[in-house]
């Protein structure tokens, strides 16, 4: 059982067709079952198909067979960035953003361009991250009329530069990174005040296609990994609007199911920052490690080691 166990649910929205189309299906979903989440939205240009230069990444390939990309996405977003212009999210779906904060959901910025920090932060320059970083929090208040109180990083990519940033600005926490449990990432001035709550469990796109793991049997696959909870009670899981959201939405709801009826409490990131904060946080590096079932190096927690430069 786990009831003990409190699980964030993160929903992050990369795409216009993820916003119009994924986000309300969910919205309906977390209403039908009283359930509370958070969405995190991409604020800016819609340039997914330009994702597609990550072919040459090692595993990139092997992802995008495995979780039917094309099936997923539609060809039209594939589209958006190479040959077809990038429509601009928050302008063209910024109403479907206000009616999620209406509906009483928290939200959060996740971007400003998906596909450019992704493939980009990791390497750039103080001056490169501010201003990708300061074009989401502005457009993020155009939309909400308020700045964000935290932030999800785009594929679980950022670099020291981000990290203060976060601090800077005071966000009350971000979710930028994977690991096992809540901690206070060490910066060269020393422990960051804006804690990472990292995404414990595998997302459905990482388990499809491995292990004989398909839609049939995914919800069964998480929960019996978030069984396997740490010490401190407290999960986050990450799900997509242009996954969970279309076509994975009744896996998803399975798996929503079984958490509900294990005992398991499910809510938003913000009362995991709140749980997570009755009991000293440790004060760990963030490096690049790798996650099993995901292309490329992500931001993870790590003992006092070489923090990301």
């Amino acid at each position: 059982m786990l009831s003990e166990t409190r699980i964030g649910l993160k929903v992050d929205v990369d795409t216009l067709r993820g916003t119009r189309e994924g986000v309300p299906r969910l919205m309906a979903l977390f209403k039908r079952h009283h359930i509370d989440a958070t969405f995190y939205f991409s604020v800016g240009p819609d340039h997914t198909g330009r994702a597609m230069r990550r072919v040459f990444r090692k595993g990139f390939a092997q992802k995008v067979a495995r979780t039917s990309v094309l099936k997923h996405y539609g060809l039209k977003t594939l589209l958006y960035g190479v040959l077809l212009p990038g429509p601009d999210i928050g302008k063209k779906a910024g109403a479907v953003m206000r009616s999620v904060r209406d509906a009483g959901f928290e939200v959060g910025l996740h971007t400003y361009d998906h596909v450019r920090w992704q493939d980009y932060v990791a390497g750039a320059t103080a001056a490169w991250t501010r201003a990708e970083f300061e074009r989401g929090l502005g457009a993020f208040e155009r939309i909400f009329g308020f700045l964000p109180r935290s932030h999800a990083a785009a594929g679980w990519q950022i670099n020291a530069y981000g990290l203060d940033l976060e601090r800077e600005y005071g966000l009350l926490f971000a979710s930028d990174t994977r690991g096992s449990s809540p901690f206070f990432p060490l910066l060269a001035q020393g422990p960051s005040p804006c804690p990472q709550l990292p995404t414990t469990l595998p997302t459905f796109d990482e388990l499809l296609g491995r292990d004989n793991i398909d839609e049939s049997t995914i919800a069964d696959a998480v929960f019996s990994r978030s069984r396997l909870a740490d010490d401190t009670g407290v999960q986050v899981f990450t799900l997509h609007a242009e996954l969970e959201g279309m076509l994975l939405l009744d896996a998803f709801e399975s798996l929503l199911v079984k958490w509900r009826d294990s005992g398991t409490e499910l809510g938003r990131m913000g009362k995991i920052h709140d749980s997570a904060m009755q009991r000293p946080l440790p004060t760990q590096t963030v490096v690049l490690g790798s996650v099993a079932g995901r292309s490329g190096l992500l931001a993870t927690s790590a003992p006092h080691t070489a923090a990301l430069a």
